[in-house]
């Protein structure tokens, strides 16, 4: 059978295949064996060592454990589901990962590190669903940061129109506002909705996102129907704050933005559960 070679300095996704075939025939093990031990098929682990498909942290963890590799898939991982990230996108993926205070104000779409499965598949998918398992991969795995030993400070402003625009079906929305509610019980977390009675507000120019570092300057965070666009220009960075603060004041308050988030996952989303979430490899 012809193996296809991997150059593994290609790109994060080649030097994890190349390195889980090494490692599993380094231990002797077909690729059958190993996905007996790990819980997935073999054609699972031949496509995952020929880039084929995207491996995720669940698959590292138990790869790791059975080739006894020391941790070395579940580090690598990082590295490969941020490469699916678009290119123009991942230098604020990087920055974002290293911000100690996030705010974001999110006019059509709930922001990417508090949405579900179900509702980035549908966001990622209305275009092109070429690699959608991969590109949602990525995107749930930025949402790691909220959950580390030292999350940023996350403050999100969302239009009332995120709540009513009905993305994926009312069971994803339902899902999805259910987990924006889930939010109260992380205090770094919190979520304010921009009402449609607030009117002409700052935000009308489109959504955009500020970031605060302990050591860096701020950084001002926008984008087009193309691509982002990051600057740390001071006059640009202190217009961005203005908006913000004038959003957040113009904004219900945490408490009552709860209530009229769950109002309208009653009201506009009835009691159907939403689709149950796949797992991926």
């Amino acid at each position: 059978m012809h193996i296809r070679e991997l150059d593994p300095s290609g790109s994060p996704l080649d030097y994890y295949g190349y390195e889980l075939r090494r490692a599993r025939e380094a231990a002797g093990l077909t690729q059958q064996a190993l996905g007996s031990i790990v819980f997935c098929t073999g054609s699972l682990i031949g496509q995952i060592e020929t880039t084929v498909r995207v491996p995720t942290r669940e698959f590292s963890e138990r790869v790791d454990a059975a080739l006894g590799t020391d941790g070395t898939f579940s580090r690598l991982v990082g590295l490969v589901l941020r490469s699916q990230l678009p290119s123009w996108f991942q230098p604020y993926a990087e920055m974002e990962a290293r911000a100690a205070y996030i705010s974001t104000f999110q006019a059509q779409l709930v922001d990417g590190l508090l949405q579900t499965e179900g509702y980035a598949r549908a966001v990622l998918g209305i275009r092109d669903d070429t690699e959608l398992e991969s590109k949602v991969a990525a995107r749930l795995d930025r949402q790691r940061l909220l959950g580390g030993d030292r999350p940023p400070m996350t403050w999100v402003v969302l239009s009332e129109a995120v709540l009513h625009q009905e993305v994926g079906g009312r069971g994803v929305m339902r899902d999805q506002l259910a987990h924006l509610l889930t939010m109260r019980n992380r205090p770094w977390v919190k979520v304010q909705v921009l009402p449609f009675e607030a009117g002409a507000h700052t935000g009308m120019m489109g959504s955009f996102a500020h970031l605060r570092f302990d050591r860096d300057p701020d950084i001002i965070y926008t984008e087009d129907f193309i691509q982002g666009h990051m600057t740390a220009n001071p006059d640009a960075v202190r217009e961005g704050a203005v908006r913000y603060d004038q959003l957040q004041a113009a904004a219900l308050s945490v408490e009552n933005s709860a209530a009229l988030i769950a109002r309208v996952m009653e009201e506009r989303y009835g009691n159907e559960p939403g689709s149950a979430e796949r797992d991926m490899a």
